[in-house]
């Protein structure tokens, strides 16, 4: 029997880190390796694949399998790892820059497939390894070096696009909650499907305290929702605040005003394939409500891999053709005669 109780210590790779001190990425691959050590996968199981950015230098810190590929491609890439090798448990380390700019079409295609696949999606709303550009996440009127006068465009949100891609599992952390995250990276190893989590990262250099509002400890209780499956939608720093339904949408309430109880407020399903609420709670944001975090979505459905191993398997026990010889036999022919002209060519058909 092989020994599988893993430690952090085991997924570190020898190299030094070298993001900038204080930069979110710590904690989070702080995280992952918590997750993988305690998910009872063989270690030589893991593979992290990397696209470009601040991100994506992730498989060089990390003691497992890893490709650092190029610009926006790591889900393509990430997608032929898995198909070619379905045993491998592929993580995908991204950004909001290399996820949903110049790999906006391989990030939705992916999750429309619904390949095994996790994806981790650093979002700290700008482009920090070119040396702060604004990016698709960007907020609007933010002032970057490519906006000097604020961005005119508004940004997208990586849940909404899960969402309207027909995503199966959608989860959200930030970087500060080293414990919320794990969960998450926990929950979306288990899930059968493409995964994405969306963790709010600090880029200390570029867009220092991007996230600020949603951290701070003294109202971090009242502007954040922890989600938990089958448990009421309740938060605030005495949890008497919660979510309800009113007039299609949401709201919140608080337990004790206006004759409102614990039975009125929502019971957070995961798992419900209608994707509206979930949608819903992907759109709160500050001032009027809270940010919602944890797994908001996490459906069953086809899994592309299985479906194509399945797919070949039936393939195989009905197909006339076994071999190569078989295929190159198959069909219209033809077979060289040597010196004796046929047909004017050469070559006589069989």
């Amino acid at each position: 029997m092989v020994d599988l109780h893993y430690t952090v210590k085991d997924f570190k790779s020898e190299n030094e880190v070298r993001w900038c001190p204080g930069c979110g990425d710590y904690a989070i691959m702080n995280a992952v390796q918590r997750a993988m050590a305690g998910m009872g996968i063989p270690h030589e199981k893991f593979a992290v694949v990397s696209g470009i950015g601040c991100s994506s230098r992730f498989p060089y810190y990390m003691s497992t399998f890893g490709f650092h590929t190029i610009h926006g491609r790591a889900t393509a890439v990430a997608s032929g790892v898995k198909l070619a090798n379905p045993d491998l448990n592929v993580w995908v380390i991204t950004g909001d820059g290399d996820a949903m700019a110049i790999g906006g079409n391989h990030f939705i295609h992916l999750i429309r497939r619904n390949i095994d696949i996790n994806l981790i999606l650093f979002n700290n709303k700008i482009y920090g390894l070119t040396k702060g550009q604004y990016s698709p996440t960007s907020d609007r009127g933010i002032k970057t070096k490519t906006s000097p006068f604020g961005t005119i465009e508004d940004p997208f949100v990586p849940g909404q696009l899960v969402i309207g891609a027909r995503g199966t599992f959608f989860a959200r952390s930030i970087d500060s909650n080293l414990k919320l995250s794990q969960s998450v990276f926990e929950g979306a190893a288990k899930h059968k499907g493409t995964s994405v989590v969306e963790v709010l990262q600090n880029c200390v250099i570029f867009n220092d305290g991007i996230h600020a509002a949603i951290t701070d400890p003294v109202q971090r209780a009242n502007r954040q929702l922890i989600l938990e499956n089958g448990r009421p939608m309740l938060f605030g720093d005495k949890n008497d605040r919660g979510i309800v339904f009113d007039k299609g949408k949401l709201k919140v309430a608080i337990i004790g005003e206006n004759g409102i109880t614990v039975d009125d407020i929502l019971v957070h399903d995961a798992t419900e394939v209608d994707p509206t609420l979930h949608m819903a709670l992907i759109n709160m944001h500050l001032p009027d409500m809270p940010v919602a975090f944890g797994v908001i979505r996490s459906v069953a459905a086809p899994v592309y891999d299985i479906e194509m191993v399945a797919q070949n398997e039936q393939i195989k026990q009905t197909s006339k053709i076994k071999c190569v010889d078989d295929l190159l036999n198959s069909g219209n022919i033809w077979e060289v005669t040597g010196n004796t002209p046929s047909n004017g060519s050469g070559c006589s058909k069989s």
